[in-house]
């Protein structure tokens, strides 16, 4: 296997390089202004390792596989194309009202605590650029009013003299039946052929997302318009990049579907968030591999901490309805829970509440936390750590990057000491203790509100912070046990060259399974059946056009059911691809019985409601070889010998403690380190907190156990 995968987040940007049963991982900062120049850098990093050139590694390697972060930057920086609107006649409002709650999506918790005082967002599609057009579909899909051609023209040119760069196109019940929403874009380019100069790109909303529901569907084709400029001109130009170096092979980008595509099977849309993304999906990878069937899984890193779960009954958790910015948006998207607790989260004193709050705000990595000496005053993560003697100032990360504890000092003095009245190392522990809190009550509340225990699974801990704040929120939580894993520090990049090919392609259908008032079963199996079969065509269209073979295609039919009209909906993974008896249905019926107590506890089942069927979802993809990381060498008993001490605070601990300093490569394989401890790696370190213990396993895994 040959294969590079990179991920771009918001501070570095990790690569993860497998050439010939060699796995190098390496870091680079993100290069905001370029994102093309930070991969290189650490695609370099890792040749450099491998002692080969980077024209070497790319000329013979299976897939460059890239999660961009292009989209949200171009929402940060407001700078995509004016859109254009086309809509039935009489539903121009829809987005700008937003539901009449739209100016709180997006929002922090204690933001939306006070919507009266909230501002809209800046809108993506301006009001003159939303026209209308004579035509309707009812609900079951029947043309009301057909579409009248001179009618589209005219709105068009309108919005062409508007100065619009991008059409969206979003009729009302479109999902049901797209036939008007394709005879506008026809329309569209007998005015404005392809291959004119000036041509607009065209979004039709039915495409991009399959669900009912007006204004997010709309939203999110307006989205992917928006950003479908500049996410074709930065993987272009990167493209154009890897080709003067040598690739000749398609670039994968990773969609945040927990699969991956061609760009020209991508939608802007898909690749928003696909970087945490594939370490959930990498965290799937090592349930099966470690044979751990409930994790949560946790990505610290220098922005974010993302939190995620692999449950021992294959659910598969979707964000139904995303907030993407300040956007409500209908695409299916991997379920992750975004908190501003990274590396870069900026550290401040609450005067009212006499208290240290860290975050959501980021330094990033530009300036960067304030030890970074890049222009960064405000105090971090990062820089309570160094105060507190878990990073090492003359040897951070390898010693690529320069840092100054002084600095550090500097910064907490200033912002936290002084309004506080704390000392420097009271502030730095306190600093500590309030981002473990608030990532241990983050994981508590994702966690129980779907219906599980934390206390039943194993916390996987990875990104360049994980393993150093593993012990704070797993001790906070009462877990005892956590599994830093093989590469953790790149482990989205890893899981990005683990991932399969996949297209997800979802419909709207309202379908009873179990009417309690009539107290029948579905009995008529040809619309279930017709529309899997719609949506494994359109699936196998997308895979089939990036060259695949259709032998290789596989699909998995996954219905989001519900009982009556409750709100609780989940999603079911069906064990039949078509319903041919009554038999079949009870088998779905007992299927979602049984997940449903499983999420929400036995006996809160309710079949006196009826249940229904409102999605139907295919998910079409193709099995890739996937990385070996469990080849285990034999145990060694022989105990590790520390390099060097260096003084360490603790939040729990009054005094500091003398610590053991250990070199990653003198801990082999079945080693134990009890703390207080460092283990320190070019990329991350494990901090072994007082009462934890350290069992190294294979590729730098480690297992954190609360003595």
């Amino acid at each position: 296997m040959r294969r590079v995968s990179v991920d771009i987040g918001g501070t570095f940007t990790d690569c993860f390089l497998a050439f010939d049963g060699q796995y190098v991982e390496t870091k680079a900062l993100t290069t905001h202004h370029n994102l093309a120049s930070g991969f290189m850098e650490a695609l370099q990093n890792a040749c450099l390792e491998l002692g080969r050139t980077v024209q070497e590694v790319l000329g013979s390697v299976d897939a460059v596989r890239y999660g961009t972060t292009l989209g949200t930057n171009a929402l940060i920086q407001r700078n995509g194309p004016l859109v254009g609107l086309l809509t039935t006649a009489g539903f121009e409002s829809s987005v700008p009202l937003m539901r009449a709650r739209g100016y709180g999506d997006g929002l922090s918790d204690a933001e939306q605590t006070d919507l009266p005082g909230a501002d809209r967002p800046i809108p993506l599609v301006k009001m003159s650029m939303i026209v209308g057009i004579q035509e309707r579909v009812d609900y079951k899909g029947t043309a009301v009013l057909t579409v009248d051609e001179e009618d589209v023209r005219t709105q068009v040119r309108k919005l062409v003299d508007g100065g619009a760069q991008a059409f969206v196109v979003s009729l009302v019940n479109a999902v049901v039946n797209p036939a008007h929403e394709r005879e506008v874009e026809r329309i569209i380019l007998s005015e404005y052929p392809t291959h004119v100069l000036g041509a607009i790109p065209i979004v039709l909303s039915h495409r991009v997302a399959g669900r009912k529901a007006e204004y997010s569907r709309t939203m999110s084709a307006v989205l992917d318009a928006y950003l479908h400029d500049q996410m074709y001109h930065g993987m272009s130009s990167l493209e154009i990049v890897l080709r003067q170096n040598g690739y000749k092979r398609p670039m994968l980008l990773v969609h945040n579907t927990s699969g991956m595509a061609q760009l020209n099977s991508t939608h802007a849309l898909q690749t928003i968030h696909s970087g945490p993304v594939a370490g959930l999906e990498a965290s799937n990878y090592i349930s099966a591999q470690f044979k751990l069937p409930n994790i949560i899984a946790t990505d610290m890193g220098g922005t974010s901490f993302d939190i995620g779960l692999v449950t021992a009954d294959g659910v598969k958790f979707y964000d139904f309805n995303p907030v993407i910015d300040r956007w409500l948006v209908s695409s299916p998207m991997t379920y992750l829970h975004p908190l501003g607790a990274g590396g870069g989260s900026i550290a401040r004193y609450d005067r009212l509440w006499d208290a240290v709050e860290v975050g959501p705000d980021s330094a990033g990595s530009d300036p960067g936390p304030a030890c970074y000496g890049r222009g960064g005053k405000l105090p971090t993560t990062t820089d309570a750590n160094l105060v507190l003697g878990y990073l090492d100032e003359h040897n951070y990360a390898g010693g690529t990057i320069s840092v100054s504890k002084r600095r550090a000092e500097r910064a907490i003095e200033e912002h936290i000491c002084k309004p506080s009245g704390m000392t420097l190392i009271e502030a730095a522990k306190a600093i500590k203790r309030k981002v473990d809190a608030n990532m241990a009550s983050a994981i508590f509340k994702e966690v129980a509100v779907k219906g599980y225990n934390p206390k039943h699974f194993v916390i996987l801990s990875y990104g360049g912070g994980g393993p150093i704040h593993a012990c704070g929120y797993a001790g906070r939580l009462g877990i005892h046990k956590v599994l830093i894993p093989p590469f953790s520090s790149v482990f989205s990049a890893l899981g990005a060259g683990n991932m399969d090919a996949l297209h997800i392609h979802e419909k709207s259908l309202y379908l009873m399974l179990y009417d309690a008032t009539k107290r029948t079963m579905l009995e008529d199996f040809v619309v279930f059946n017709a529309t899997v079969a719609e949506l494994e065509s359109r699936g196998r269209e997308d895979l089939v056009r990036q060259g695949v073979d259709t032998a290789a295609i596989k699909t998995r039919v996954e219905l989001d059911m519900r009982y009556g009209n409750q709100l609780a909906q989940i999603s079911v993974t069906s064990p039949l691809a078509r319903l041919q008896s009554m038999q079949d249905v009870i088998t779905l019926l007992d299927r979602f019985s049984v997940n449903y107590a499983q999420r929400f506890g036995e006996g809160s089942q309710a079949p006196e409601a009826g249940v229904r069927i409102n999605v139907i979802r295919v998910v079409s993809y193709v099995e890739h070889e996937r990385l070996n990381l469990v080849q285990s060498t034999a145990s060694t008993p022989a105990q590790a010998v520390p390099t060097s001490h260096r003084e360490c605070w603790f939040p729990d601990v009054q005094d500091g403690q003398m610590t053991a300093v250990y070199d990653y490569r003198a801990v082999s394989e079945g080693m134990t380190v009890v703390g207080p401890a460092l283990i320190e790696t070019p990329r991350t370190t494990y901090l072994i907190e007082p009462g934890w213990k350290l069992t190294m396993g294979l590729n730098s895994s480690a297992w954190l156990v609360k003595e």
